[in-house]
């Protein structure tokens, strides 16, 4: 997600770098160490951390969901519970959305959503880009 916000805020205009990206992480530190079947272990060993999360915002009435936020000079990814009546309460399975704010949508945002490319489709996007630029 911090990938995808970051090419949105280069989009804008920005000279931001990865590092510049606050990101509030959710995983317990334990997860983020050692090789991917290290990773499992940890994830089942924390079982009750995630599920104090889920419990939490389900018992507030909301959904989590990993979002990405970019305002000019700033970005940040972060889990967050939001309620029913946020744009991003009703995603389901790959959908992605995009809400802009910006001086004509000030008060209810641009909502562009879809199903997400998926690793083959976003593959061959990054292929076809490479492919342009080695033309130019």
């Amino acid at each position: 997600m911090a990938r995808k916000i970051l090419i949105l805020a280069r989009e804008a205009g920005e000279t931001m770098e990865m590092a510049d990206i606050e990101n509030t992480a959710f995983l317990p530190a334990a997860c983020l160490a050692g090789d991917v079947p290290a990773f499992y272990e940890q994830l089942a060993a924390h079982e009750s951390h995630f599920r104090q999360l889920y419990d939490a915002a389900t018992a507030a009435g909301r959904k989590l969901r990993f979002v990405a936020s970019y305002a000019p000079g700033k970005a940040a990814v972060g889990l967050q519970a939001v309620g029913p009546g946020h744009d991003l309460y009703t995603l389901k399975g790959k959908d992605n959305v995009v809400l802009f704010y910006t001086n004509r949508y000030v008060e209810q945002p641009l909502v562009v959503k879809g199903a997400g490319a998926g690793a083959e489709v976003t593959a061959a996007g990054v292929f076809a880009d490479m492919m342009r630029a080695a033309r130019i």
